[in-house]
């Protein structure tokens, strides 16, 4: 069933981002961007088994996010990707502040959600900082490389609209190398044995590759719905 739930969600989630933008444009990926990222870092907490490997609910959430600001890319421009990357950030900081701030008050005596809600969010300022390191590099030259394969690959054949599969893949491909060893390193080093952090990282890395070559026809659908600015 995870793998099912897993390709589902996956699905799903990519035709959300479609919707959105389809229908409210910029501002609605730049909303839906942060409140992905904030699920992430929430839902990475979990451990799953889906494919023979262990690995972390949060890689389908994220990937999530590379379809965005490619999207932002390709129809918008480079300074909205950016902007939707430091926005995302700018999210993820907020959630740990407030959840960091719950934890001010003293519970009452018939208080039972308070062990719950440290159990979670107590972990949250170390996975905050993995997550903020990986996602602003891997993001950044996800943004930095998209527009040099465009650059090139524009001064090569003469055509915007060509290769759109190559530097939509290569960026990512390349940016979730990065991010993948950042985020895992980071976030789990000393947390799970060796066996099981290295099955986490290939099997991050291994969900990226999948979903990067999934959404690319997704890319290709928006530009085929939205005309670009």
């Amino acid at each position: 069933m995870n793998e099912l739930i897993l390709i589902l969600s996956l699905l799903v989630l990519f035709t959300a981002v479609i919707f959105i933008y389809k229908f409210f444009g910029k501002s609605g990926i730049f909303a839906m961007n942060a409140i992905i990222t904030i699920m992430a870092n929430i839902e990475v907490l979990l451990l799953v088994k889906a494919f023979g490997l262990e690995q972390t609910l949060g890689n389908v959430l994220f990937a999530s996010t590379f379809l965005m600001t490619d999207i932002l890319s390709e129809m918008e421009s480079k300074k909205e990707a950016h902007k939707a990357v430091w926005l995302g950030m700018l999210a993820a900081v907020s959630m740990v502040i407030i959840s960091q701030s719950w934890f001010l008050y003293t519970p009452a005596n018939n208080d039972w959600a308070r062990p719950h809600f440290e159990a979670v969010f107590s972990v949250t300022p170390r996975l905050l900082f993995a997550s903020l390191l990986g996602y602003i590099v891997s993001q950044k030259l996800d943004v930095f490389l998209y527009h040099k394969i465009w650059n090139f690959t524009e001064k090569k054949t003469g055509s915007k609209d060509k290769f759109l599969w190559l530097r939509n893949n290569g960026a990512t491909l390349t940016a979730q190398i990065v991010n993948t060893l950042i985020f895992n390193l980071v976030a789990f080093y000393g947390m799970y044995n060796t066996k099981t952090l290295i099955s986490i990282i290939v099997s991050s890395y291994l969900i990226y590759i999948i979903t990067s070559l999934l959404d690319t026809p997704f890319l290709y659908l928006v530009r085929k719905l939205t005309k670009r600015v």
